[in-house]
């Protein structure tokens, strides 16, 4: 692509920018605006389950508590709580100042339905619910979470919900709210978002903001911009020039090859806000060929990390091959049960291993995202190792939109199913035996819908232990009993650095990437 059609291709992403924005500065000189790419196809973060939404929804809305930059829940929005002695009963109060944007009170009539409506979601939340016995209001500000048995996760599970009002918060689960009213510290400008375009959020200064000092999710939310918006440029290259000409400050996620050219531009920095990503192919165990555990060991055994980390990060300083169920540098990582990567990829293994699981010769259907370069490398080269092995592979090709919904379906490739598609997940979020990729429920969890009831057995009691030498020993007969039945495989570690402008200071860490904070954050 020519410097002109590149320049062209900004400039045509950022027309409705100026035409919103530019009426606003003429009548504020010196109002702090910063442009951030990025592109929402879902707002509802109950529903939604990309970084996107995630990001798009830690602006509008708050928590009840917030993970700090080592991972560790701290009360926001609650002002203080108690413990009984038995750890069954959990008594919340909502700290002072908590109000909507439309300016009613936050309460516990809206606490509650949040609460309920993503755990009926959520993986973290499904299993706070096995443990639950009842949520019940004392008044406006106060609550009481009741357990059935001990579960040692109460502030981290409370950490996830974001807080709604009652109106949204009783709305279905799998059904999108209509209306984004949150109580955080930036406001939803509806009025001059243009979805595919551009998502405007402005500065709320009705927010109280805790008296602590920021760390991740957690600490004081002081906002020192007037106005943050998303804008959509899909070129990843395209992208990268708009931030290098200032038409736009940040961008999440920078393409590795040209981390050496822009480590050299003194307009720019490079910063890895998070932990890094591990990439992990999901199966389908409703339907054949990965309905047979022997067919999804066979995958283990032709996948080989190396090949899809060589071709998409040329410097090795940012990723490393992984055989650990829950990441390799977390708290859970050990070395159970990996004796098939130490001898992967072999072909001869993988071909034993399909015709055992009965393969005979059927399409597999891999899911090939366009507009997310790693997953669409991710797919092509998963289709070469499997064809390396004899399978009969199909990809279709369709944005990230498309694959959400194309993942739903349940029923065989002739219907719209499929087989098998790429995806990631934080480091942070690998690492933790709840999170919803880890479901092993059947139908009841998300796509791929697997199921093993000596996984969701050792779940459980890994989130009942409040130990951490309990959970490390729990996390490894997890992992031991995982790459039996093979939940998912990984496809390689890596650390993914975010590329802005020199002048933005203050930018915090998250434990995960499904946050990135901009409030603290300054255009100098």
């Amino acid at each position: 692509m020519d410097e002109f059609t590149r320049r062209a291709i900004i400039q045509a992403g950022l027309a409705a920018v100026g035409t919103a924005a530019t009426p606003r500065i003429a009548m504020g000189q010196g109002r702090k605006i910063i442009k951030a790419v990025g592109k929402i196809d879902v707002y509802d973060p109950v529903v939604g389950t990309s970084y996107a939404t995630s990001r798009h929804a830690c602006q509008v809305y708050d928590t009840l508590f917030g993970f700090d930059q080592q991972g560790i829940p701290r009360p926001q929005m609650v002002g203080k709580y108690e413990v009984s002695n038995d750890k069954l009963t959990w008594t919340f109060e909502l700290r002072e100042g908590l109000k909507f944007h439309d300016g009613t009170r936050v309460t516990t009539a809206d606490v509650i339905p949040s609460i309920r409506r993503w755990a009926e979601r959520s993986g973290l939340g499904s299993a706070l619910l096995e443990s639950l016995k009842d949520i019940t209001p004392r008044d406006d500000k106060t609550f009481t979470l009741e357990l059935k048995e001990r579960f040692g996760l109460v502030p981290d599970a409370l950490s996830w919900p974001f807080i709604m009002r009652k109106k949204e918060a009783e709305t279905d689960p799998t059904v999108k709210i209509s209306e984004i009213v949150g109580s955080g510290p930036f406001k939803f400008n509806e009025a001059e978002t243009k979805p595919g375009a551009q998502y405007v959020y402005d500065r709320n200064p009705d927010y109280v903001p805790r008296n602590e000092p920021p760390s991740g999710m957690a600490g004081g939310k002081v906002v020192k911009i007037d106005r943050f918006m998303f804008v959509h440029i899909p070129d990843p290259q395209t992208a990268v020039s708009a931030v290098q000409a200032g038409e736009v400050d940040f961008l999440p996620e920078t393409p590795m090859d040209l981390l050496d050219q822009l480590s050299k531009d003194e307009n720019v920095k490079l910063e890895a806000l998070y932990g890094g990503e591990i990439g992990f192919y999901r199966f389908n165990f409703l339907q054949p060929p990965f309905d047979n555990v022997k067919c999804r060991q066979a995958v283990l055994h032709l996948v080989d990390q190396s090949e899809f980390l060589n071709v998409n990060f040329p410097n090795p300083g940012y990723y490393k091959t992984c055989a650990s169920y829950f990441a390799c540098g977390t708290a859970m990582e050990n070395d159970a049960n990996t004796a098939w990567f130490r001898d992967a990829p072999n072909v001869d293994k993988a071909k034993q291993l399909l015709k055992e699981g009965g393969y005979d010769g059927r399409p597999v259907v891999i899911l090939q995202p366009t507009d997310w370069l790693n997953g669409k490398v991710a797919a092509e080269i998963l289709a070469a190792q499997l064809r390396r092995a004899g399978v009969n592979v199909q990809l279709h090709a369709m944005a990230w939109a498309g694959l959400v919904a194309r993942r739903a379906v349940r029923g065989p490739q002739d219907q719209g199913g499929w087989n098998i598609f790429p995806s990631s997940i934080a480091v942070a979020d690998a690492a933790f035996p709840l999170g919803v990729i880890q479901q092993a429920n059947g139908e009841k969890g998300m796509w791929g819908w697997p199921s093993d009831a000596k996984h969701e057995e050792l779940r459980k009691k890994w989130g009942q232990s409040d130990a951490m030498d309990e959970r490390k020993k729990i996390a490894r007969e997890m992992q031991d009993n995982a790459w039996n039945y093979v939940l998912y495989a990984w496809y390689g570690q890596w650390v993914q650095p975010s590329l802005m402008r020199a002048n933005i200071k203050g930018m915090l860490k998250s434990p995960s990437g499904y946050f990135i904070p901009w409030w603290n954050v300054d255009k100098v």
